[in-house]
């Protein structure tokens, strides 16, 4: 089975108790859910989230005698009101979120996720749902576009390249991954080394698409009504935007209320609802050395103080 980045340290970050509740908000291939499963005595239980398809059958597929194990089609930014229809909300002793796209979707062509290998402009996480990135590029203003790749993917030249999608697609369909990595490669001005000109696009276009950093906020502020008291959170973050949100969450939360500077005000009166617990986690040399993939991966925990 493929091994997630910061694997171990994500799931010691639970600090997992056998007959504890915990929540796999992006199951992905099924890797930390195995591993909570394998911590958890008979009385633990394990729920899940993914929006894929194709992880929902394997889920089936590996854990069909699996009794302790709940998983549904949906986004973890559904986090409470799943909760409640499982009757966990605020019993859940752990949520764990491993952000971002999964290597399987982006190995797998025919998903439109990746610019290295040519396949259908796809780009959901669930194919069933929603426009796809090809029908979306096919319709949207060249404005919308332009804010996308800059909001999204922080691309310098989003005007550029937002152009030169609208005088392709006046032209011809835009209906596979190489015709778009090519039209944003030839409107990119400025490659950078051992980065493909693409990537930027790609992965705002993806971000927007699934509704990704919306689904974080959404999840984060939720997980306040769903975990129990000493409820761990872990998350793993692969680029600044999603980092960016999980660690304002937890600033915000850990600092509690705000109060004028010069108002003496006692810790109980802030309001406090998170503590951090440890630093800031991110992968070791050998496992960047053994999955370039990790090189951007950031960890980080908090617990729920009320």
């Amino acid at each position: 089975m493929h091994k997630s980045v910061l694997f171990e340290e994500s799931i010691e970050a639970l600090n997992i108790k056998p007959d504890g509740i915990y929540i796999d908000g992006t199951f992905g291939r099924g890797g930390h859910s195995q591993e909570i499963l394998n911590r958890l005595g008979e009385h633990g239980r394990l729920y899940a989230f993914d929006k894929d398809p194709d992880a929902i059958r394997h889920s089936e597929e590996i854990f069909a005698n699996e009794e302790r194990f709940v998983i549904v089609q949906d986004s973890f930014g559904n986090l409470k009101h799943h909760a409640e229809l499982w009757g966990v909300a605020k019993k859940v002793d752990g949520l764990l979120l491993d952000l971002g796209v999964s290597s399987p979707q982006l190995d797998d062509a025919s998903r439109g996720f990746s610019f290295l290998r040519d396949g259908p402009l796809d780009m959901r996480m669930n194919p069933d749902a929603g426009l796809s990135a090809a029908d979306w590029l096919a319709t949207e203003k060249e404005a919308e576009i332009v804010r996308v790749l800059k909001v999204y993917g922080e691309e310098r030249f989003a005007k550029r390249i937002a152009r030169a999608i609208v005088k392709a697609r006046d032209e011809a369909e835009i209906s596979t991954t190489k015709q778009l990595a090519n039209i944003v490669a030839e409107a990119h001005p400025a490659w950078e080394k051992h980065k493909h000109p693409a990537t930027r696009a790609f992965q705002a276009i993806r971000i927007y698409i699934n509704k990704e950093l919306s689904d974080i906020e959404d999840c984060l502020q939720q997980s306040l009504e769903v975990l129990s008291k000493g409820g761990r959170l872990s998350v793993i973050s692969f680029h600044s935007l999603e980092d960016r949100i999980v660690k304002r969450f937890i600033q915000q939360n850990v600092k509690g209320d705000e109060f004028p500077l010069d108002l003496p005000v006692m810790n109980s009166a802030l309001k406090q609802k998170l503590k951090k617990v440890g630093k800031l986690i991110i992968p070791s040399d050998q496992e960047i050395n053994d999955n370039p993939r990790a090189r951007s991966a950031k960890l980080r925990v908090a617990e729920l103080l009320v």
